[in-house]
């Protein structure tokens, strides 16, 4: 009959129904989940943390370089100014003691009086540290340069301080009178001279410990 109406039903086929899917699958959980975020958080926040961590190593190993140059500098000025002349009748007799009469006092100065610049040339790159903590190639040479100042120091600490102790105590077998008993401000100075440079050593060390930790 013309009244009447037949509906007829389409249905569709699995590739017509794949091809209406979504190119773009929400993922699991809902479009607030997402996997990649927490990994960035993470690892920009570990980056943070280790920035920090190794800018106040640098912030202490410019304080380390501070007080090296001190104790350096406090050995090298002690030596160099030890001079002292006993008193006698006469001005043909006289007894003087001077640091620049034994070779290892020399050698001594020279050596405190170059890790004393050579602390404060460094301090610059340490900066240079704080403001980049992640510098690799300056940590290096400064821990390399330290390990060279703390060898030549303790030579210049060893050496004198043997001499001290002769000065103080003498060496029967050599014939070697001590002379502390009658020069005892040369053997004030020269012994606190030693104890300075001794301290410098202990600095370079925990300096170099520094840049190991860094890296």
């Amino acid at each position: 009959m013309e009244g009447d109406s037949t509906a007829i039903n389409i249905t569709e086929t699995p590739k017509e129904r794949k091809g209406k899917a979504p190119l773009l699958a929400a993922p699991p959980g809902g479009p607030s989940s997402s996997t990649a975020k927490p990994v960035v958080v993470q690892t920009r926040a570990a980056a943070s943390k280790g920035g920090r961590y190794k800018r106040g190593l640098a912030v202490f190993d410019v304080v380390l370089r501070l007080a090296g140059v001190a104790t350096a500098l406090a050995a090298t000025i002690a030596m160099a100014s030890t001079d002292q002349t006993l008193p006698f009748f006469t001005q043909f007799f006289q007894f003087k003691a001077s640091y620049d009469d034994l070779p290892a006092f020399t050698f001594f100065v020279i050596a405190n009086a170059i890790t004393a610049s050579y602390l404060v040339l460094t301090i610059p790159i340490s900066i240079v540290c704080i403001v980049r903590p992640h510098a690799v190639k300056s940590r290096v040479a400064l821990m390399f340069l330290d390990s060279v100042m703390v060898a030549l120091t303790t030579a210049a600490a060893g050496g004198a301080a043997s001499i001290v102790y002769l000065a103080h105590n003498g060496n029967g077998d050599a014939n070697w009178p001590a002379i502390c008993q009658q020069f005892n401000d040369f053997c004030q100075k020269i012994s606190g001279a030693v104890v300075a440079s001794f301290l410098s050593v202990v600095v370079l060390m925990v300096l170099v410990v520094l840049s190991a930790f860094s890296l």
